[in-house]
């Protein structure tokens, strides 16, 4: 199995919890479904989310000084198709919270494409952080006023706008004047992940002057949804691209980040499960969650 350097040094595993929280958004009016992966000491048993099954355990977090990692998806998706990486990072000390947003998600999805749910989504997560803070089960073991967000597509939109960005629609012609998109930030932000970035509403000069942590960028070669070139405006647009570890990885598409599917999900006509001839996505999942938990490892430091 391909492995990153950084795999050498990968802290000791834990079992993975899983707890289920649901957090209302009071502005959209919608319940927000927040799954929590944290490392813990219990014993395992199958859980069920859809057609994926995962050995979860529920019972106390294990540790303390945990960083806090919340993971948005893409447009119109879910939060167990990135389950690899989650239980990933889970395992290795980190607590990930990952919330499906209302109106654009797994069959939820009738404010896809509008001004409302780029408005919504970063608040999404911002309430997701404050949700997982005040669990009685996590919260306390949680390292205070520090969180990493992961984005996936338009998740990326997503934490790079929660993280200070402002983020910008319309411009394009005279009757289509450009209209800031009122977001929400969260000052707690010290580390972005950003995959398969969508950025084009971040294009305005200052957009991302306030986005001024540490991010790792992957772009894919063979990306036709959110090509390569997009990430040009987060190198051109935040005020140290210095911090920005930014890499095209080859033969990959715009899916690839997704966790696999099963074998029965796996066709031509349903494009999340399809990647370039020759890309392999399983050994690349390990790839990932190894350069991607190093780097949160080394943004942020907590108990191993």
């Amino acid at each position: 199995m391909e492995q990153s350097q950084a795999g050498a040094q990968s802290p000791a595993r834990h079992a993975v919890g899983y707890r289920g929280l649901t957090i209302h958004d009071g502005v959209q009016d919608a319940d927000i479904p927040l799954a929590i992966l944290y490392p813990t000491t219990g014993i395992p048993r199958p859980y069920r989310f859809g057609p994926y099954h995962l050995p979860l355990a529920e019972g106390a977090i294990e540790g303390y000084d945990r960083p806090l990692i919340v993971l948005s998806h893409g447009n119109g998706g879910s939060p167990w198709v990135y389950r690899d990486l989650a239980m990933a990072l889970a395992a290795r000390g980190f607590v990930i919270a990952m919330p499906k947003h209302p109106g654009n998600s797994l069959n939820d999805d009738a404010l896809a494409r509008t001004l409302a749910n780029l408005e919504n989504r970063p608040r999404h997560v911002c309430l997701s952080i404050a949700a997982a803070f005040a669990d009685p089960i996590v919260g306390p073991a949680l390292r205070p006023g520090r969180v990493a967000l992961i984005g996936h597509s338009l998740g990326t939109y997503t934490v790079l706008a929660a993280a200070g960005g402002q983020p910008w629609s319309g411009g394009r012609g005279p009757d289509d004047p450009p209209r800031r998109i009122a977001v929400t930030h969260d000052r707690r932000v010290h580390a972005l992940v950003l995959l398969a970035p969508a950025t084009g509403w971040f294009r305005a000069p200052g957009a991302l002057s306030a986005v001024r942590c540490p991010i790792l960028m992957r772009t894919a070669a063979e990306d036709d949804v959110t090509p390569p070139a997009l990430a040009d405006i987060v190198m051109q647009g935040v005020p140290d691209p210095a911090l920005v570890d930014n890499r095209c990885v080859p033969g990959a598409g715009h899916f690839s980040f997704l966790s696999p599917f099963p074998a029965n999900m796996v066709r031509p006509d349903f494009p999340p499960s399809q990647d370039p001839p020759g890309f392999n996505r399983t050994t690349f999942q390990h790839v990932m969650a190894e350069e991607i938990g190093a780097f949160l490892h080394r943004t942020m430091p907590g108990q191993p």
